[in-house]
């Protein structure tokens, strides 16, 4: 019995001597788990994984990534032939994608992905076509063949852009990587204050716009939100609010940017030849009166209507080639000359919108060169398009005027912060 008791103090001394030397036979810098309510300590052991990384919905850490571009006159058949792919994987690809993407019409220098197994013959368990920077085409390969197509996420991110006038707007914006569209819109929000045609070496611009991108790089559409332009010393600016009747353009002050009429029949283009009372004819090799003003375009280029209206005429004439003429309203008539055709359902009678096209450029009629020549009556006289004054459309109202002013800080002040020195310290770099 006794012994029994020496037992059973040993064992109670142990655990006593157990616990007060717990701190000093853990680890050092590790405390002993301590439970609030009770409960029985749990021993953790906190792991942190690494993200797989991802690539069309794919993980390829463990597979073998070969990126290619598509080669003039190569097919699909061809692409996988080199992968050791048989003849019957590859009609039934084929077949697969039936509905879902014609194999014919793969483009060259479209980006093309194949996706390898690590094995010993690196079997081939897809391939990725990206017929656009925003769709891509799955060929899947491994277990049941299947096709499927699906589209990049988009985001639209904000961007700014300063740019100093050495040659011309469509040059200069080139330059600075800037989409054609983007220079297109430019061109049109400052079309009635600024003569794109003249420009001084020194003029400057900023824009404030949003773009779509996918993978950080523009695809598809941008928006400017704010437009400066520093033309012979005066300053211009563009603010994009909607009052209620849709998004338009407006001057520091709240004055509308817009008129009822574009300025330009095309796209921001090249004027090769005015308005003249006396102009040397190039085809008929005489001196005669010009009563358009000609923009140079690739044949094909889209024609737009510069405002509302009516067609009155739509058809062939042997000096005017293909040609329409728009009746806007009661003072204003506009006219597109040698057309390499004719836009369908254009005839007369038809109604058209502003910015809609109605032909496509040319050189049919009396014509040595691709251009549009464009005619501009007023009140059934022809005039100079370009030096036609109209009136512009509402201004900012007395009740959004608060709101416009806010919203116009807000766009000068980003506006403010572009600097043209790191554009030109950007620009200094590429050329280098």
């Amino acid at each position: 019995m006794k012994k029994k008791h020496i037992a059973i103090g040993t064992v109670l001394l142990s655990f006593v001597a157990l616990v007060y030397a717990a701190p000093y036979l853990l680890p050092f810098g590790v405390e002993p788990a301590v439970s609030s309510n009770n409960e029985t300590p749990v021993d953790t052991l906190h792991v942190t994984l690494a993200e797989p990384e991802m690539l069309y919905g794919f993980e390829i850490d463990s597979l073998i990534v070969v990126e290619e571009k598509v080669r003039r006159n190569q097919t699909l058949s061809t692409m996988l032939a080199k992968y050791n792919v048989d003849h019957e994987t590859i009609y039934g690809l084929s077949e697969a994608s039936k509905g879902i993407f014609d194999v014919r019409k793969m483009v060259p220098n479209r980006k093309i992905t194949f996706l390898l197994n690590p094995d010993s013959i690196q079997t081939l368990r897809a391939v990725v076509y990206e017929p656009s920077d925003v769709e891509y085409v799955i060929f899947n390969l491994e277990d049941s063949l299947h096709v499927e197509k699906k589209v990049k996420e988009t985001k639209w991110v904000q961007r700014f852009a300063a740019g100093t006038i050495n040659s011309s707007l469509a040059e200069t914006m080139d330059d600075l990587n800037l989409s054609p569209q983007l220079t297109n819109d430019f061109a049109d929000i400052f079309a009635w204050q600024i003569d794109f045609f003249h420009l001084y070496p020194g003029d400057k611009f900023k824009l404030y716009f949003e773009e779509e991108t996918v993978d950080d790089h523009p695809v598809g559409l941008a928006t400017i939100e704010g437009a400066y332009f520093q033309h012979a010393g005066n300053d211009f600016y563009a603010i994009y609010y909607d009052q209620g009747n849709g998004f338009d353009f407006f001057d520091e002050e709240g004055k509308s940017l817009r008129k009822a009429l574009l300025r330009y029949p095309v796209k921001f283009s090249r004027i090769s030849s005015r308005y003249s009372g006396r102009r040397y004819h190039p085809v008929q090799k005489r001196w005669k009166a010009h009563r358009g003003t000609d923009f140079v375009a690739p044949q094909g280029t889209p024609i737009r209507s510069v405002g509302d209206g009516i067609i009155q005429e739509a058809r062939y004439h042997q000096f005017n080639g293909n040609y329409v003429k728009v009746k806007h309203n009661g003072n204003y008539t506009t006219g597109y000359l040698h057309m390499v055709k004719i836009a369908s359902g254009i005839r007369p009678g038809t109604k058209v919108k502003q910015g809609q096209v109605i032909g496509y450029v040319g050189r049919t009629g009396l014509a040595n060169g691709n251009h549009v020549c464009f005619r501009f009556w007023k009140n059934g006289v022809q005039i100079d398009a370009m030096k036609v004054q109209l009136p512009p459309s509402e201004p900012i109202i007395n009740e959004n005027r608060t709101e416009f002013n806010s919203h116009r800080d807000i766009i000068l002040a980003a506006l403010d912060t572009i600097s043209y020195t790191e554009v030109e310290l950007l620009m200094a770099k590429k050329e280098e």
